[in-house]
């Protein structure tokens, strides 16, 4: 009985976060008058989607005991914030201008609404988990005398559609003849009104988020996704078409020509890939980070299949309020034994002898950057008081669940890959002294081979990543998860072939350090220290050097996202992505080209 105390502490956080259970268990049927719930969540400037606060940080009409809904994970996560709205929008009963408050706005409020105003502030309600937006009030500028009125909007009208006694659809519109004029610097009296009409509609309650995404389903936006489809098959078919007419048939004639035993050694001249094969399966000097390296971009590569098959099966319809955090919190931990089990088992192959230090390294290597960037998001979050900051006890619990979760998988997957007493498969035995690599030119280095490598597999996603972009950091929605996922899968295979050609062009010239070739020197408490990398894997993960600079133009060239908060939750978080998708191609490039040089040397005799 001990032993089930933690075992069912660790199913309670798991699946409470995995399923994240709506607190309200409302089954969305309603009798006419019956109570239909309305929660405000957050305001927050139009163009910074990360820069939010709670609903009644500014001076609404609020009711005299407003409740907190209670939340799930993943709805903390994105921000959410739901409480108690004002409004009463009773079921089927339609309402007349009817007075929400009336106040007095002080000098202090009136100033603070102004710069709402003037920052383009919007608000965001959920009625019976349907999302509902409005502007707070719209700024009037005079071109002829350089004046800037501004007005707050007082009167709000719902416009609600049912279908028998479901809640089908609900929109909010604002009359700007009918607003207070807060330009001035004094107080101000306002009467906040509302009104509600009700309209029958034979759509059915299944179909009622179906509005939500015909946005990125509509014919002009579905003609730009099959162009970037077949874009990217097209830099597909090019690629295959390449390895398999010219880089086969040199591979081809490299078999006929090393497989010639009647020649004897002295005629034969030693150049090309056979001649280095003492040495191609060196192992690297930096073994642990190596491996855990290969192991953190394993588990980031799972984590996506995951994510993709949720969504393919419809768990993120639009507006399943923070059903992507948690998914992501709830899938890395639990894939954390892949990381464990694949960094330890490879370090060993590598005849590493600490596996408990690469096995820290490889729980660290992306959650120890990711963590970092999170305190100081948070702090700089605290500081503006915005829904961003997460609270004390959410924090808790993702330390339970790394505690929990996360740190015995990669304990367990660390003890199976030890355990597994697998040998690394080197056709050929290794020499005592590594050859030496002759000079190559400048072209062949590891910075123009990295940029040659990472440019195609980004010229198959970059039309797919301004969608991508403008739903994460924008108001716009992405469903279409299908043509997604083939990109994704079109992403995979041009980053394999691509650095699988570049390792035999790297090997055809007699460069055996086709993983830890990259080689440069820094110094140290004054002293001079060569430092090394691995070549296939920065050039496979490359592409997420060109995803970072492509997010510097998005930034500056494609969206209006402004202020220091704003600029740090962008380019934090989205460093923190880029970094994951090297690790996660670097690990498919290296992968790929491991396949590729044992298939090659296994193909000739290796003396």
């Amino acid at each position: 009985m001990a032993r089930a105390g933690p075992a069912a502490v660790l199913a309670v956080v798991v699946l409470s976060c995995a399923l994240g259970a709506r607190a309200d268990g409302s089954d969305h049927k309603y009798k006419e008058g019956d109570h239909v719930p309305l929660y405000a969540n957050k305001v927050g400037p139009f163009h910074n989607p990360s820069e939010t606060y709670r609903y009644y940080d500014l001076p609404f009409c609020a009711p005299e005991h407003p409740k907190d809904k209670k939340e799930a994970l993943g709805e903390v996560l994105n921000g959410d914030r739901l409480v108690d709205a004002p409004y009463e929008l009773d079921f089927k009963e339609d309402r007349n201008s009817k007075v929400l408050c009336t106040k007095v706005l002080s000098k202090e409020q009136v100033a603070k609404l102004r710069d709402a105003v003037a920052k383009d502030y919007y608000f965001q309600m959920y009625y019976d988990d349907l999302p509902l937006w409005g502007f707070l009030g719209k700024l009037n500028k005079d071109k002829d005398q350089g004046d800037a009125k501004y007005l707050l909007f007082k009167h709000i009208h719902f416009d609600i559609m049912y279908n028998d006694n479901r809640v089908i659809e609900i929109n909010v519109q604002t009359d700007p003849n009918v607003a207070v004029d807060i330009t001035e610097d004094k107080e101000v009296p306002i009467e906040f009104s509302y009104s509600v009409t009700w309209k029958k509609t034979d759509i059915p309650f299944e179909k009622r988020m179906d509005k939500y995404s015909k946005s990125s389903s509509m014919p002009q936006h579905l003609e730009i996704h099959w162009f970037s489809i077949i874009n990217s098959c097209v830099t597909v078919l090019l690629l295959t078409g390449f390895l398999a007419t010219i880089l086969m048939r040199v591979l081809k004639n490299d078999f006929i020509k090393y497989s010639h035993e009647d020649e004897s050694l002295e005629d034969q001249e030693e150049t090309g890939w056979k001649y280095i094969h003492g040495d191609v399966f060196r192992f690297p000097k930096q073994k642990s980070v190596f491996a855990a390296l290969i192991g953190s971009g394993t588990q980031l590569l799972a984590l996506a299949i995951f994510i993709f098959l949720l969504a393919l099966v419809g768990v993120f319809y639009p507006y399943n309020r923070g059903a992507l955090f948690t998914a992501l919190v709830v899938i890395y931990a639990l894939t954390s034994g892949i990381a464990g089990y694949t960094a330890t088992s490879f370090y060993l192959q590598l005849e590493g002898t600490n596996w408990v230090r690469n096995l820290i390294l490889t729980g660290c290597l992306f959650c120890g950057p990711l963590f970092l960037t999170f305190c100081f998001l948070n702090t700089v979050a605290i500081a503006y008081s915005a829904t961003a900051a997460l609270p004390f006890g959410t924090i808790i619990v993702i330390i339970l669940i790394w505690a929990l979760v996360t740190s015995p998988l990669l304990v367990l997957g660390g003890i199976a890959g030890k355990n597994s007493n697998t040998e690394f498969q080197a056709p050929c035995r290794t020499t005592k002294y590594p050859r030496e690599i002759p000079q190559l030119p400048w072209y062949r280095s590891t910075i123009p081979q990295m940029a040659m490598a990472g440019f195609l597999p980004f010229s198959a996603i970059y039309i797919e990543l301004y969608y991508i972009f403008a739903s994460i950091w924008g108001h716009k929605i992405y469903t279409i998860y299908s043509i997604l996922f083939i990109v994704f899968i079109i992403l995979i295979i041009v980053t394999a072939f691509v650095t699988v050609a570049l390792t035999y062009f790297q090997l055809a010239v007699e460069d055996h350090e086709w993983w830890w070739s990259f080689i440069f020197h820094v110094e140290y408490n004054y002293k001079p220290v060569k430092m090394s990398a691995c070549r296939s894997v920065l050039c496979g993960g490359s592409t997420g050097i060109f995803i970072f600079f492509y997010c510097i133009y998005y930034y500056h060239a494609r969206s209006d996202m402004s202020g220091f908060m704003q600029t740090s939750f962008f380019f934090g978080y989205m460093t923190c992505v880029c970094y994951g998708f090297f690790l996660m191609l670097g690990t498919v490039g290296f992968r790929a080209s491991l396949f590729f040089v044992r298939h090659i040397y296994r193909s000739i005799k290796c003396e």
